[in-house]
């Protein structure tokens, strides 16, 4: 039909690239599709978001072949004006092939791992270029997969070839002139499909949120569409007058007492409770213990026995939540008692946001000491620790032993080394463990040959949350690693006056209903759901609490204990004190657009993407709540999860 209308041969190619292309990105679509589809979802319900992202493929597949309609109004520059041209045009789509294919097998990683689409945060890791790129040399079969990948381009450009010689053949002797009308008529269809819509608005990602359900977001939009629309928010972006009209309801909910004139900054003095023996302070920042996974939650593998032991002896809370998932964020919560809230950057990667005020500071006659068994400069942890005054920090380049992976010295190497610095101290001292080894790729020293691996099916694997025996017998060993540590630390004269505190960092998204109601695992509360434990057997009575908390109050809650007083300019609170008003924690799931709010009874969600609310129960019976009551409580907590969500953001940029 083409051929007769006596269409230009670069016009007929381009034909035959948009069908490859379209084949391409629909092809990827099924595959995600097919991989990653929501239990409770047919074929059926998917068909809205199909057709949308047709709409997506075409405008990036409009976007690769627009060069070559422009390029080729200078005739002697088209695919067919010479040998040379077909080599250079084939070369190209090869490359752009290359990007392309690079983008999906990057976003079908990230939804393995993450369940979310490949999105600008990815550039968090990127800056730590050599890192991450070690960590997947070390975790994945990187050769391999890159050899398909350049396999599967080269045949590719073998197929864009053939294309080429078929138009060839096609038109041959057929003396079809060059009609620049053909081209401008290509380039407006190209750049039509570029804008989206035949109407005053072009299409945005922001229409994918008309489903109002992730999995049909994401399924609509294609990896290059979410990443490059979600650059804009690696910038910070807070609303003062946001932040100041939420302060009655956030400091009201918070329990805060005289606050006033838009300041959460308030004074605490110790109370008759508090420790007067200047106690040494051991906060532990545990690499992605899920309490999921652990003994403590009662996962029948048992894989952390002795944690569960201390936990019997010390303050335990059962119901920690951190704001987020990432170490990088979860360091940032921990040290400064704000959810790092913004959207596809880390704030520690932020200079905006990195000069924080931290508790620790007021810490007064205390050495402060941090220990990381890698490069502190990774996702710049060195830019935040660097608020606490007069910090020492000890990671990999002052270990004498050599680094067992991408994360340096094994965390029983850190521990040791972090041992024989405590013994050292003349004054009472507060140190910073930030552990590395429960992280892909799951390497265990084989130095450590006390430590007994196990073997078992991966059934038992999947029903109780774990992906693979190396990820078990990871999560053992840092369990392991504790006992070697705390053996050695009864042994030293500072023990009988230290309070170890144990945080997750983060939890990790999987499979918990072996031991925790559905919410856990379909909402995914499992990022976030860490064991925190205060451990001095000489200071502190055992005590269970089964209220929630969250990983901003741990500083709070640390210098509560002491008898000295400080200062708190954020939203973390002590939550051992008598004031303590509601038991909750704020959570955010940064590439979702879902914030929230966990309560001892239910879990409150709404997506600030577009209007979705949502109430859970929290031990999977129905909500004892009428329409009504359900109606004023969401009500209730999107006001104080937005008032939380828009003062975290003002805290970043504030909190000096």
């Amino acid at each position: 039909m083409l051929v007769k209308l006596k269409v230009p041969k670069t016009i007929l190619w381009i034909v035959n690239l948009f069908f490859i292309f379209i084949l391409i990105f629909t092809i990827f679509r099924m595959a995600t599709y097919f991989a990653f589809v929501p239990k409770g979802f047919s074929f059926a319900d998917m068909v809205p978001s199909f057709l949308l992202g047709i709409r997506y493929d075409l405008r990036w597949i409009a976007i690769i072949l627009l060069p070559i309609v422009i390029i080729s109004l200078t005739p002697r520059l088209s695919p067919f004006y010479s040998e040379k041209n077909k080599k250079w045009w084939t070369w190209y789509l090869a490359v752009v092939t290359f990007i392309t294919f690079f983008f999906f097998a990057a976003d079908f990683g990230c939804f393995s791992y993450n369940r979310t689409r490949l999105g600008a945060s990815a550039l968090n890791f990127v800056e730590d270029a050599n890192i991450s790129l070690a960590m997947l040399w070390q975790t994945y079969p990187i050769f391999w997969m890159l050899l398909g990948l350049i396999v599967a381009v080269l045949f590719f450009r073998q197929m864009y070839r053939r294309s080429h010689w078929s138009v060839i053949a096609r038109t041959d002797g057929l003396g079809i002139p060059y009609r620049r009308k053909w081209f401008i008529m290509a380039a407006l269809l190209l750049g039509l499909s570029i804008y989206g819509a035949v109407a005053p608005f072009p299409l945005k990602s922001s229409n994918a949120f008309i489903y109002r359900d992730n999995f049909k977001t994401y399924l609509a939009l294609n990896p290059l569409q979410n990443f490059f629309s979600t650059l804009k928010f690696r910038r910070p972006q807070y609303n003062e007058n946001k932040a100041r009209e939420y302060f009655p309801v956030v400091s009201g909910w918070m329990g805060l007492q005289n606050s006033k004139d838009f300041s959460y900054r308030r004074e605490s003095f110790p109370s008759g409770n508090a420790i007067e023996s200047h106690p040494n302070i051991v906060l532990v920042l545990c690499e992605s213990f899920s309490m999921y996974k652990s003994s403590m939650s009662g996962n029948s593998l048992n894989t952390t026995p002795y944690f569960n032991e201390l936990t019997e002896k010390g303050i335990f809370f059962n119901r920690c939540f951190t704001p987020h998932f990432s170490t990088a964020r979860g360091l940032f919560a921990t040290i400064t008692g704000i959810p790092d809230v913004q959207l596809s950057k880390f704030s520690t990667r932020n200079p905006l946001a990195l000069q924080q005020r931290t508790i620790i500071n007021d810490f007064d006659g205390y050495s402060k000491l941090y220990f990381l068994g890698g490069d502190p400069e990774f996702n710049n942890f060195s830019g935040l620790i660097n608020n606490i005054d007069d910090v020492q920090m000890f990671t990999e380049e002052k270990f004498h032993k050599p680094p067992v992976n991408v994360w340096g010295i094994s965390d029983k190497t850190l521990f040791q080394e972090a041992n024989a610095t405590f013994a050292k101290q003349t004054k009472p001292f507060f140190a910073i463990i930030q552990t590395a080894d429960n992280h892909r790729p799951f390497m265990i020293p084989e130095a450590d040959s006390t430590f007994n691996k196990i073997e078992i099916s991966l059934d038992s694997l999947h029903r109780y949350g774990f992906e693979s025996i190396a990820e078990l017998n990871s999560f053992r060993y840092s369990d392991y690693c504790f006992r070697t540590f705390m053996d050695a630390a009864q042994k030293q004269p500072w023990f009988h006056n230290t309070i170890f505190v144990f945080i997750g960092d983060h939890g990790v998204s999987g499979n918990a209903e072996a031991v925790y109601p559905s919410t856990w695992t379909d909402q995914r509360l499992t990022d976030e759901h860490v064991p925190l434990l205060f451990y001095a057997p000489y200071l502190l009575e055992p005590k269970v609490h089964d209220e929630v908390v969250s990983q901003v109050d741990v500083l709070p809650t640390i210098a509560g204990l002491l008898h000295q007083p400080y200062t708190n300019t954020t939203l973390g609170r002590d939550v051992l004190a008598t004031s303590a008003k509601n038991s909750y924690a704020f959570t955010i799931h940064h590439d979702e657009g879902r914030i929230g709010i966990i309560t001892n009874s239910y879990y409150f969600e709404k997506n600030i993407n577009f209007n979705d609310e949502e109430l859970y129960s929290m031990d999977n019976s129905s909500l004892p709540f009428t329409k009504t009551q359900q109606d004023s409580i969401k009500s209730k907590m999107s006001e104080i999860s937005t008032g939380i969500y828009e003062t975290a953001k003002w805290m970043l940029m504030n909190n000096k």
